[in-house]
């Protein structure tokens, strides 16, 4: 505790030790102030620092702000670098700072100049140094601080305050003093790491109020206490190392954290590993930088293999680790041994074995299995198979299966029996990434591989293929043309071999089943559609008597050369002109078969035969493969014209044909086109066509007069039909339904009763009403024409309905009457209306209802009754 005074004659501090708190490294002030004169001179002395090392061994640096102006020593005095005056004085204070140079800790405190002139004219202020107060204290409250006095308080009575944070600012009541005698307590246990200082400010008032002292600053420094335990950042820290890491290697770094004052020892951290599990190799595999948290490898013999993982128990301390003193707590650190390909695989055989049937690819012959004791589905697991002897050809690849990591020794080029029998591979063993440093490849990483080959029946084979001959066409049958055989490639097994034809397009050739000697068997023709640019093509098949029997096939080309075997043609083979043709010559041209010098050039000529062709006709040759046939008379019927043209080849033995060529003369327009086409058209029309076009047209006219036939009979029947009525149903006012296509005989008995006298079937009284309509018979005087007879008619049906359809017609009294009939009542409110010609807008009087009078007596009474006057 320190008791401040300030008087008027000086500045005095006094320190009272009441109790001797934990020792705090630094400086002795944190504000020094030096009275310097008027005029320093260079390299004099100013000031000696103090510094409380509290027991520290480190040596500590003090360096200067202002090194040009001033210089400090190792033991702590100040000097002057050059001559200074008052007028050149920093204003700003200077600052000093103090480092260790094991830990770079630093302190800095500040120093204030003042001239010697100024300390005579300055007014005395009261000063208080910072006030330490520690942390957590158990009181008791309110426990004294500093007391505050001025010199003012001899003459007059003062009255004393304190403002701030703590004391009249939040959080309040923290602070409190005495207004008479001015003494600053604290009312409460204090904690660093909530607030570690507090700034107040203490006023000096008389008793109405007026300030007597400048306000002064009063710090107070919470003092830390060790009361919090270090935490680690995570409970458990997972870190990896790879296997046969040297002494030294870095793992990783944990951290801890205490929230006392890092610059006392109460903050300050140190690690240390308590255990390591499993303690193999070694119990000291790993340690821990005690400051920093770094684990590093200290020892050889990672070996994932044997060890994949260690787990360590870490302990922080504070209190610089002091067991005795400090706080601890402890986390887990995991620690992965990772792989390296340090183990090779090695196979589980010196020898595997295998076989495959020759000719046979993409087969496995043989498994190679392979152990590895690294991570497995690892670069340094994955085993990559190389064949690095037995086989110079290539024939073999030894490819990983990814799920077994086994070598598939599989076939990729087909294998004969006959040339090797047995196949001795050497393989080797690697994994897709190269063995670490100072492992070297052991033995077991070789393998061989003894592959027997099986021999199967192959099939033959012609040679060559294809086999090309040339020959003449026109080779007669029963020719020799060649032997095509067949070689069998089975050298070990004595088989035989037949030869069939397997493809021959024109029937042309036939081969010896046993030797393969080709022969003909009809004439060999170039010309033929089965022959492409002069070659002809045949396939043979060649079939041994092995078990499965095998065979091959062999194309025989035949290229065939021409000889003079067709005569020359006439194209085109007809051609239209008109009756009197301008210009009057045809252009033709000779088409042979044969290739030169056996087609043109060409000769041609007219025959000789019929006569009129060298009358009205004649050609000539215009080059050896075109000529001309031209009209001598100037005009020709209509019709078709045939001339027989003679064409002569070049050929060695030329060869002639007649050629006809037909020519259509017909009517031509001014344009000089034919107009009478369907007319030769018709002409030219063969005796087959026109007889199927005949027989078509009677064909139709059959169906046709079949049909009408059919459809009078039918009307015929439809009228002979029985009248099928209702008898409630009066037939003269209602619509009978005649569609009615009966079942066989028994429509034919007719009943006329029904029709001669309805009314005698059921009278009016016993029908409901709204089924029969009730009309009133107007009174009129007998009929003049004979009545319906009441007997049953003898005759046709058709011949009493039309009877009874003539007195209908000529009987004034048969209904309908000409009057009023209700049918039904449907009720108001009709959206058609009134139905009545009463209300139509329309009058009927400007017709003409006359041609109604010959149309019965029943419509004259309509045509007086509409056609008369308005009378």
């Amino acid at each position: 505790h320190v008791n401040v005074y300030s008087l008027n004659s000086g500045l005095l501090i006094a320190a009272e030790s009441r109790g001797a708190p934990p020792c705090r490294p630094g400086f002795s002030e944190d504000v020094y102030k030096v009275v310097v004169p008027d005029i320093t001179e260079k390299g004099q002395p100013l000031f000696n620092v103090r510094f409380v090392s509290c027991g520290r061994g480190g040596l500590m640096r003090f360096e200067c702000s202002n090194p040009s102006d001033f210089r400090i020593e190792a033991d702590g005095v100040l000097y002057a670098a050059r001559t200074l005056q008052r007028s050149t004085l920093p204003v700003s204070p200077l600052l000093i700072t103090a480092s260790d140079t094991a830990t770079q800790q630093q302190w800095v405190a500040q120093v204030r100049l003042v001239p010697r002139h100024q300390l005579k004219r300055m007014k005395r202020d009261w000063v208080i140094p910072p006030i330490n107060v520690p942390e957590n204290s158990r009181g008791p409250f309110p426990q004294e601080l500093v007391r505050i006095r001025s010199d003012h308080d001899k003459n007059r009575s003062l009255r004393y305050s304190v403002t701030g944070p703590g004391a009249d600012q939040p959080p309040t009541g923290i602070f409190i003093i005495d207004p008479i005698s001015g003494e600053l307590s604290v009312n409460k246990p204090l904690d660093r790491e909530h607030i570690p200082n507090f700034h107040l400010r203490a006023h000096a008032v008389d008793l109405n109020g007026n300030q007597v002292e400048n306000p002064i600053d009063i710090v107070i420094n919470v003092i830390d206490m060790n009361d919090n335990r270090p935490e680690f950042t995570h409970q458990i820290w997972n870190g990896t190392v790879p296997e046969g890491s040297k002494p030294g290697s870095f793992v990783m770094t944990v951290t801890a954290v205490d929230k006392d004052d890092p610059k006392t020892a109460n903050g300050m951290l140190r690690y240390k590993i308590l255990s390591q599990n499993p303690e193999s190799p070694t119990s000291n595999m790993f340690t821990i930088n005690n400051k920093t948290g770094g684990i590093i490898t200290v020892a050889a013999g990672l070996d994932r293999e044997k060890v994949p993982q260690y787990t360590l128990i870490i302990q922080a301390s504070d209190m610089e680790g002091n067991p005795m003193y400090g706080l601890s707590n402890t986390a887990t650190a995991v620690i992965r041994v990772t792989d390296i390909n340090d183990n090779p695989p090695e196979f589980t055989a010196e020898t595997f074995f295998g076989e495959v049937p020759e000719n046979r690819v993409n087969v496995i012959v043989a498994n190679l299995t392979v152990t590895d004791k690294d991570q497995p589905n690892t670069l340094a697991w994955n085993a990559v198979y190389k064949i690095t002897g037995g086989d110079p050809t290539g024939r073999f690849s030894v490819p990983t299966d990814p799920t077994t990591n086994e070598g598939l020794v599989t076939v990729v080029k087909p294998i004969d029996y006959e040339t090797s029998r047995t196949y001795v591979l050497t393989v080797e063993a690697r994994n897709e990434v190269p063995l670490a440093k100072g492992i070297h490849t052991p033995r077991q990483s070789t393998a061989t591989v003894s592959i027997r080959v099986i021999d199967v029946n192959e099939s033959p084979y012609f040679e060559p293929n294809p086999k090309f001959i040339r020959l003449e066409e026109g080779m007669m049958p029963d020719s020799t043309l060649t032997t095509f055989s067949a070689q069998d490639p089975d050298r070990f097994m004595q088989q035989t071999i037949r030869y069939s034809k397997l493809s021959d397009p024109a029937n042309w050739l036939r081969i010896d089943t046993n030797t393969g000697r080709i022969t003909t068997i009809a004439i060999l023709d170039r010309e033929s559609p089965y022959v492409k640019n002069n070659l002809y093509n045949a396939t043979f098949l060649a079939t041994d008597n092995g078990i499965p029997p095998a065979s091959g096939t062999g194309t025989l080309q035949i290229f065939l050369l021409d000889i003079n075997d067709n005569a020359p043609r006439v194209s085109p083979q007809e051609v239209e002109i008109c009756e009197k043709p301008d210009p009057n010559a045809i252009n033709i041209t000779a088409f042979d078969g044969d290739l030169s010098p056996n087609a043109g050039p060409f000769a041609f000529e007219l025959a000789n035969r019929p006569a009129d062709v060298r009358r009205n006709w004649t050609i000539t040759r215009i080059s050896g493969d075109y000529a001309q046939v031209s009209l001598k008379i100037g005009f020709l019927e209509s019709g078709i014209y045939e001339i027989p043209i003679i064409i002569t080849d070049s050929g060695n033995l030329p060869m002639s044909n007649t050629s006809y060529l037909r020519i259509k003369v017909c009517q031509c327009d001014i344009n000089g086109d034919c107009t009478d086409q369907q007319h030769i058209m018709a002409a030219g029309l063969g005796t087959g066509a026109i007889i199927s076009i005949l027989l078509c047209i009677i064909i139709l006219l059959i169906l046709v007069l079949m049909f009408v036939v059919w459809m009078k009979r039918r009307d015929k029947e439809r009228q002979a039909k029985q009248l099928l009525i209702d008898p409630e149903d009066d037939v003269r006012d209602n619509i009978l339904k005649y569609d009615e296509e009966g079942g066989g005989e028994e429509d034919q008995d007719y009943d006329l009763s029904q029709l001669q006298q309805p009314d005698t079937i059921e009278p009016d009284a016993i029908k409901p009403v709204g089924i029969r309509r009730l009309d009133e018979r107007p009174l009129h005087p007998e009929p003049q024409y004979p009545m319906r007879s009441a007997a049953p008619h003898p005759g046709d049906i058709g011949d009493f309905i039309n009877e009874g359809l003539k007195a209908a017609d000529n009987d004034p009294t048969a209904p309908p009457y000409d009057s009023l009939l209700v049918f039904d009542y449907e009720g108001s409110g009709s959206t058609a209306g009134s139905l009545s010609s009463l209300n139509s807008s329309s009058s009927g009087g400007d017709q003409d209802y006359d041609y109604l009078n010959d149309w019965g007596p029943r419509f004259r009474k309509l045509a007086d009754m509409y056609g008369g006057s308005d009378d």
